[in-house]
């Protein structure tokens, strides 16, 4: 059977039944909105992505150049993967090798007006704890001052926040950073205030996006749950809540936020609007499964859930719901398609990643 055409603007009423495969998942993912076609046009200047090899950036940049052809979109990453660059180069993105703890590469890349920094360490850090500072600190240094008069919008992580009660609305931009367990959280503090420090000596325009737990069929809290409930493992709800987002809502969201930067750079949440109860989510995949869900533990009384109000109350509410989510992802999951293999341990409360 032939996949179906993808549409050219992202709208509710537009959405597919489910994914074919990845090449109909991705090209999907990639559709932009009629909000960041009108911004992308309206910015001067053309993009950059560093860090692009990561599990959004692909995506990002293509949703760039189909919103904005005219504009020259750059991947910059060390692309790692074999046939990423080539991938890239088919869809109209060019493409740079450069590691960015290299100072004298990263000056020598292309003065654009416009940079997503998506670049940075989570996982699998021990042993090289010094990689990890150098990558979430020295290398937002060395970007800020090679990129010191363009706009930069820099990625971050909730990590950074305390956790609250789920029944009390989420932690706003007013909560201020705070150290945590493990080293992650603690360097993505450094990042964000690296940013702030330049953005402020440079007057630079920047935003820096706390941003929470995309969903893409193949990885994402949705994925794990429904892994978790057809496989029979018992799903810890300790964790009780998440904020979850289409991983396409995410690259418009990012886009859209080159129009919205500050100086100096402002943090801002991003994320899904709904507290998404993990027990609930359970029973939604048992249902479409055909299996009673096993849990462990209780729910607690806290989680790390963000408010997103003031992202929404400059884009709208994103444009997939929940409910296609809980669609797609079952039948991904049930259908044995592939998965990417990494986990957002999303229920982790420990802050070691």
């Amino acid at each position: 059977m032939s996949r179906p055409a993808v549409p050219n603007i992202l709208t509710a009423d537009a959405l597919p039944e489910y994914f074919h495969d990845v090449e109909h998942l991705e090209d999907f993912m990639s559709v932009p909105t009629q909000g960041v076609i009108e911004d992308l046009n309206a910015l001067d200047g053309d993009i950059m992505i560093l860090g692009v090899g990561g599990k959004i950036g692909v995506t990002m940049a293509r949703m760039a150049k189909k919103a904005a052809p005219g504009k020259r979109v750059i991947g910059v990453s060390r692309f790692s993967e074999a046939g990423l660059e080539e991938r890239l180069n088919s869809w109209g993105i060019e493409t740079i090798r450069c590691d960015l703890l290299d100072r004298d590469a990263v000056n020598a890349l292309p003065k654009v007006a416009n940079v997503i920094y998506m670049a940075g360490l989570k996982f699998d850090y021990r042993g090289r704890e010094d990689f990890l500072w150098a990558m979430n600190t020295v290398a937002p240094q060395i970007t800020a001052e090679a990129f010191r008069d363009s706009r930069i919008v820099s990625f971050s992580t909730i990590h950074v926040y305390p956790w609250s009660n789920p029944l009390h609305g989420g932690v706003t931009e007013r909560d201020l950073p705070m150290a945590r367990p493990g080293e992650y959280a603690n360097s993505v503090v450094g990042r964000e205030r690296t940013f702030q420090y330049y953005s402020r000596k440079y007057d630079t325009p920047g935003r820096i996006m706390r941003f929470v737990y995309a969903i893409d069929p193949r990885y994402g809290v949705m994925q794990e749950v429904a892994s978790w409930v057809l496989s029979g493992k018992p799903i810890s709800v300790a964790t009780s809540h998440a904020n979850v987002m289409w991983q396409g809502d995410a690259n418009a969201q990012f886009l859209r936020m080159l129009a919205q930067c500050e100086t100096p750079a402002s943090p801002i949440n991003v994320g899904g609007p709904e507290a998404l109860s993990i027990r609930y989510l359970a029973h939604r995949f048992g249902e479409l499964f055909g299996v009673e869900p096993k849990f462990a533990n209780e729910e607690g009384d806290t989680c790390l859930l963000v408010n997103c109000d003031k992202a929404n109350g400059i884009f709208g509410n994103p444009v997939v719901s929940i409910d296609p989510m809980v669609r797609w992802v079952g039948e991904w999951v049930k259908s044995g398609k592939p998965t990417l293999g990494k986990p957002s341990k999303f229920e982790v409360r420990s802050g070691e990643f």
